[in-house]
Formats: structure tokens, C-alpha cells, sequence
């Protein structure tokens, strides 16, 4: 509930509503713990002051774990009054690569979000500035508020986001504010740099929104939804019709537009040099762009609506820190914006961030116990993957508490757990954003097998009840039961079946295959099979499932070996109180980054930028001598 007085003591302090604090404080209330939310508005919980959707590349399918598990932000996506838009990409591509991406409205999503939260036993909400930390013998004690009044407690999750000691750019004019022009937190990174930790300073920033009415629509190719029955969350069985789905537009930048993007670099806050921080890499400003990509003629831009209860439209791929006379230049400069009236200028923000490596895979802080990191502040970019990291560290946070083992998900199990183990052993010096190509196990970590991965593992840290669990795992249950029913039936002499395979330019079956040996062909469907056998009614996701698990067996099977020869690294403890940077063999280089990390496992050691094979075989020998003197 939303509170205007504070108890002294709470289980947990969770600082920042976005959408890491609210993963964070479900996790929390939900296991048990007696939680505080800080927020600095409470209207502003779960706010989407860049673009509102929600999945795309990678991140979709991290939606689709953080509600195997049990988390909030699939299920809330999916809701009635948050979705406009529900796409599925890569459709023509493998499955390793298929993910969904929902267009939400501005206002109806953090709307069904706050309201869930009022719901949550054990959670009181309060509007309040967090300003330090009191930490006594490097544990966490509690917090103080901007008025001096201190809450004390077991355990804090710092979800700040893009708020500390932010600053807007745009052109020349520079503004302390937060995202959407809103309050910026002043004094927690302090506190936080006190403690030793390394706070680095990054940079993000949002395109112009303009007037849906000012847009020449007859210029520009339609972006619609997908047909089908595609959901987030497992438990919604109620679909967006593509008719009621809003559409979005796409549209170019042109050699116009690129020069008077060069010929006003010097008014552009990123290039004149008023921006500290670094940005994200793989979502640039349209002046870097530019510059970066000289040789391209164009660029594509996505508009799309923002919300049903308000008239605006987000120009995603414009980002920019540009003077709002150079903004409007280079807005009408694109075919079909040439009249287009700009409702908010775009704008670049900085802001404070922990450099993650100072995190171990619990995203506990290493300097300071008690103390988690989530979102944004955990130098990451993106809504899904502060939810995500929102999630994880509000089940550690609980298992802190309860003195419980520290609940990690290795890299073939979760994009999750790829994304911590990469921020984590490898550090960041920018935004860091999931992309399928970062996973090596793109076939064990699919879109649709999120379920079948995660869901137990969700029930066992309490989050999944005992009848969602049995729900969605019978439904599982009758996929891998109709592999083995195709394993196990044989073609015979079915004139259907055959006549069907011969189509397809195969050669003419002899009955002893199985059904399950026919779908592993190219092109053959379980949905026309069925048409010549009784075979079970599944659906359209249960049949993507078998057709996956059976044409990708191969594929699937390589990549479970390489897991399980990679999980042998990992059960080679390494003593934490190694002397690296005094270690024979090892280079320097090497010897900084496992001194500064402290890995705890040999296989989290190989994946430390700058670690090569060489000083991982000294590392090996050393430990293996080490344990041998100690027998």
C-alpha cells in the first residue's frame, strides 16, 4: 500500500520504482519479507520514458523467463489497456532467434502495474528521496531519507535507474532533472563511492515525439501486428485480435538529413563535447550514426504510438542531443515528417552508474554485504533487462536474508543468466544491451521454451504456487508425450502421408518410418500429418515446440554437450584469497582483471575479457598444486 509514515524497521529497502524496483519488491513481498518501496513518484512506477514496448531481439525472450520464474512484467504487458501491438520477429529465421515485441501504452502500463502493487501483502510504497546509506562494519544497516529520517533494515536492492546525479542535454541547455524532465536523485552515488565501489558515468537519450496528425501517411510503409495467439505470460489464454491492434510506420533518414546532421555537429551536446558519459552501442544517437556509418545513404525510423489516451507518436530511431532548431531541421527533412509538429523534444540524459564488475553473480556488491544492484544502475540498458536484474536481486535479497544459497542461472538456462554472467566477469564501460548474438546456446534458450527451463526452478524459490506450476507443466507434459507418440508410430501404408511426403519432392516412403522421422524433413508440418493421422490437438505454440525439439534434435543435443563439458570448468573452485597480481606465468593484464573480479570458478575465470586460455592453464595448474599441498 502507499504509505505517508514509515515503520523503523523493515526486511527489505528496495530504492527506485522503475521497472528493476518493481521485480525486485514483488520478488520480495511475494517470498515473505517485510518490504519497502522508495520511489521518488509513485505515478512514475514502472514509467517508460523512452520508447513503450516491451521484448524485441533477445529481450523478448527474457520477458517470456522473467515469467517463468514468476515475475511480473510479461503478465502485465499482456494486460488489456497495456498492449497496442503484439509482433513476433524473425519469423522466417531459426527458433533459436524468434522472440516477441509489444507495443504498451505510456499511461495503461505503468498503470496495471502500480495497481498490482497496491495489491502485494508485505509491501508499503512511499514517496521519498533515499540520500545515503548507513553501513557499519561493511554491512548494511539502513537508509536515510532526504528528511533526515533513518529506516533501518536486513537488506537493501538499489534500483535508481538512470536517476543518480542525472542531467539533461540538449544543444547547449543543460537541465538537473531525470528522465521525462522529472526529479534527479542527488547524494545516494556519494554514499555509494564511500563504500569504495567504482562509479562510472553513462549516457542514454530519447527521440522527438511529435503530432500523429502532422504525419503524411500516404509516404510511409505500415508495420502491423501479427496474426496469431502470441502472449508473454503463460497463464494469459485471451489474445489482441490484429484488428484492434494500432500499427505502426516506418520511414528513412536521407543524404538531406545526413548534412545538416554534419553541417551542425558543434550544436549537437554529444559532439561538442558537454557529454561525459558513454552511450549505448548498439542504440546511438542519429549523429553518431552519421558519423559512424558514413557510407549509408539512409537509415531506418520506426514511428509508433505511445498511448490510446493521449495523441503522440515515438520516432524510434532518432534519437538525439541536438538544439531543438536542428531537431525540427532534421525531423522535416524525412519523407512524410516534412509537416511534422514536435510535441517533445528529444534529448540526451547522464547519470551515475556502479561498473558491474564491482557485482558478484548474485548481484550482491562485493565491497558492502547486504547490498544488491539492479537495472539501470548496473551500467545495463533497456527495460527487460532491469526487470530481469530487478528479479534476480530480489530473490537474493530474499535468500540473504534467510541465509539460503545464492540462486544463479548459469548461461545455457537463461539469457538472464547470460547477461549477469557477461556483466559480471567481463565489466562494462556502457550501457549493456541482450542480443541473440551474445548467447552460445541459442537453441536451449528459446523464445518458446522459457517453461520448460524456468518454471520449476520458480517453484522452488517460492515464487510459482504449486497449482501454476502443475498447470503449465502439463501442458508441457503432453508436448513431450506427443514426440514420443511420433517416435513411436510408423508411416505403414498410408496413401495420405505418402502422397503428401512425394509432394514435398521426397522420395517415396517405404512405411517403416516413424512420424517423428518424416517432420525432421524441411517443410514437412504436424498440422498436415494430422490431416492423415489421428494425432493430439495442440495448439499453435505447442506445435511450434514439437516441430523445434524434432527438426533440431542435432543441433539441440551439440549444444546440451558443450553446456555440460563447460559445467566441468565450472566445478573447479577457485580460493578467493589467491594472490593474482603476484602469480607467476599469468599476464599482467590478466592478473589485474581476476584480482579485481575474483572469480569463483574456472569456468567463470575463461570468460573474463582479457583472461586468455594460457593464464586459465596456470590458473588450473596452480590451483590444482594448492589443493594438493593443503590434502
Amino acid at each position: 500500500m502507499l504509505v505517508k509514515s514509515l515503520n523503523k524497521k523493515y526486511d527489505a529497502i528496495v530504492i527506485g520504482g522503475g521497472h528493476a524496483g518493481v521485480e525486485a519488491s514483488h520478488a520480495l513481498s511475494k517470498l515473505g519479507a517485510k518490504t519497502l518501496l522508495i520511489c521518488l513518484n509513485f505515478n512514475k512506477i514502472a514509467n517508460m520514458p523512452c520508447n513503450p514496448n516491451i521484448g524485441g531481439s533477445a529481450k523478448g525472450i527474457v520477458v517470456r523467463e522473467i515469467d517463468a520464474l514468476g515475475g511480473l512484467m510479461g503478465k502485465m504487458a499482456d494486460k488489456e489497456g497495456a498492449m497496442l501491438q503484439m509482433k513476433v520477429l524473425n519469423m522466417s529465421k531459426g527458433p533459436g532467434v524468434r522472440c516477441y515485441r509489444a507495443q504498451e501504452d505510456k499511461i495503461g502500463y505503468p498503470k496495471v502495474v502500480q495497481e498490482e502493487l497496491l495489491t502485494l501483502n508485505n509491501l508499503d510504497i512511499y514517496e521519498g528521496e533515499v540520500k545515503s546509506l548507513i553501513v557499519d562494519k561493511s554491512t548494511i544497516k539502513g537508509i536515510i531519507l532526504d528528511n533526515k529520517e533513518e529506516v533501518l533494515c536486513k537488506v537493501v536492492v538499489i534500483a535508481t535507474g538512470t536517476f543518480m546525479e542525472s542531467r539533461l542535454l540538449r544543444g547547449e541547455e543543460i537541465i538537473d532533472a531525470g528522465p521525462d524532465g522529472t526529479k534527479s536523485s542527488h547524494g545516494l552515488s556519494k554514499s555509494i563511492k564511500d563504500l569504495g565501489v567504482n562509479i562510472i558515468r553513462l549516457k542514454t537519450g530519447t527521440p522527438p515525439r511529435i503530432d500523429p496528425d502532422s504525419i503524411d501517411y500516404s509516404k510511409l510503409e505500415i508495420e502491423e501486428g501479427s496474426s496469431g495467439y502470441y502472449n508473454f505470460s503463460y497463464d494469459n489464454n485471451t489474445y489482441r485480435k490484429k484488428e484492434d491492434m494500432l500499427p505502426c510506420y516506418i520511414t528513412y533518414t536521407n543524404e538531406k538529413t545526413h548534412k545538416i546532421i554534419r553541417d551542425n555537429l558543434n550544436k549537437s551536446a554529444l559532439f561538442s563535447g558537454l557529454i561525459e558519459g558513454v552511450g549505448p552501442r548498439y542504440c546511438p544517437s542519429i549523429e553518431d550514426k552519421v558519423v559512424r556509418f558514413a557510407s549509408k545513404t539512409r537509415h531506418q525510423l520506426f514511428l509508433e504510438p505511445e498511448s490510446i489516451h493521449f495523441k503522440s507518436c515515438y520516432v524510434q530511431g532518432l534519437s538525439t542531443s541536438f538544439s531543438k532548431e536542428i531537431q525540427e531541421k532534421i525531423l522535416h527533412s524525412i519523407v512524410g515528417l516534412e509537416k511534422a509538429k514536435i510535441l517533445k523534444y528529444a534529448y540526451a540524459i547522464e547519470y551515475d552508474s556502479i561498473e558491474p564488475s564491482e557485482l558478484t553473480s548474485s548481484l550482491a556488491l562485493k565491497k558492502a554485504k547486504g547490498i544488491f544492484i539492479a537495472g539501470q544502475i548496473a551500467s545495463t540498458s533497456g527495460y527487460e533487462e532491469a526487470a530481469a536484474l530487478g528479479l534476480i536481486a530480489g530473490i537474493n535479497a530474499y535468500n540473504y536474508i534467510k541465509n539460503k544459497e545464492e540462486f544463479i542461472l548459469s548461461r545455457d538456462e537463461a539469457y538472464i543468466g547470460i547477461m549477469i554472467d557477461d556483466i559480471v566477469t567481463k565489466g562494462s564501460k556502457e550501457p549493456y544491451r541482450l542480443l541473440s548474438s551474445r548467447s552460445e546456446f541459442r537453441l536451449l534458450t528459446r523464445n518458446d521454451n522459457a517453461d520448460i527451463r524456468l518454471l520449476k526452478k520458480g517453484y522452488d524459490v517460492g515464487l510459482n504456487s504449486k497449482e501454476r506450476y502443475k498447470l503449465i507443466n502439463s501442458k508441457n507434459e503432453k508436448v513431450f508425450s506427443t514426440i514420443n507418440l511420433l517416435d513411436e508410430t510408423k508411416v505403414g501404408k498410408n496413401e495420405g502421408v505418402s502422397s503428401y511426403i512425394s509432394s514435398l519432392g521426397f522420395p517415396l516412403i517405404n512405411g517403416n518410418e516413424t512420424l517423428k522421422q518424416l517432420l525432421k524433413r524441411q517443410n514437412v508440418s504436424y498440422l498436415e500429418l494430422s490431416k492423415y493421422i489421428d494425432l493430439p490437438k495442440l495448439n499453435e505454440e505447442e506445435i511450434f515446440k514439437v516441430e523445434t525439439e524434432i527438426k533440431y534434435e542435432g543441433f539441440i543435443k551439440g549444444e546440451l554437450l558443450q553446456a555440460e563439458r563447460r559445467k566441468k570448468s565450472e566445478t573447479t573452485l577457485i580460493p578467493q584469497d589467491i594472490d593474482y597480481l603476484h602469480m607467476d606465468g599469468i599476464s599482467l593484464e590478466a592478473r589485474e582483471k581476476l584480482n579485481l573480479i575474483k572469480p569463483k570458478n574456472l569456468g567463470e575465470a575463461s570468460r573474463i575479457t582479457n583472461v586468455h586460455p594460457a593464464d586459465i592453464d596456470v590458473l588450473y595448474f596452480y590451483i590444482k598444486r594448492l589443493s594438493k599441498n593443503n590434502k
